[in-house]
């Protein structure tokens, strides 16, 4: 298990990151579905949030018993959170289980910053050539890049 590391901001995470500690504030909950799970598996219960802080806003993906912990307006603190990519884009996550959790931020207060969300950035994989030119070795050497919101 990963050591809880301190916080970090919105605009500080980057594209398949993990570790991450947060605090943040609930800015919308969308509304839940439920997806059937794959070979008989119990169904799964989803909720596409948004999350901000004083530095801007991400998308968060609830699973679970997740849904109920995301009330618009509430302070919460995520930790050991991942980001994934969707579509070229940021995806907020935390872990089900052991790994990762999701608890009522104590002493919070500040208006996150709208104007400025994460997931709306679009990432590309960019396959790196190597010095000198020519074609890449293997698909290990691709790097992501950020381009231009549209």
């Amino acid at each position: 298990m990963s050591e809880i590391s301190d916080p970090i901001k919105i605009a500080a995470l980057r594209p398949d990151t993990s570790g991450h500690t947060l605090v943040v504030k609930v800015v919308e909950v969308k509304p839940v579905i439920e997806r059937a799970a794959k070979q008989g598996g119990k169904t799964q219960k989803i909720a596409e949030c948004v999350l901000g802080d004083e530095t801007g806003t991400v998308i968060f993906s609830a699973r679970n018993e997740q849904v109920v912990l995301m009330k618009s307006g509430s302070y919460l603190t995520l930790t050991n959170a991942k980001v994934e990519m969707f579509r070229g884009n940021m995806r907020l996550v935390v872990p089900q289980g052991n790994s990762g959790k999701i608890e009522e931020a104590e002493m919070a207060s500040f208006e996150p910053k709208i104007d400025n969300n994460m997931s709306m950035i679009e990432y590309e994989l960019v396959p790196l050539l190597p010095e000198g030119g020519g074609a890449a070795k293997s698909g290990k050497e691709d790097a992501k890049i950020e381009v231009e919101e549209s």
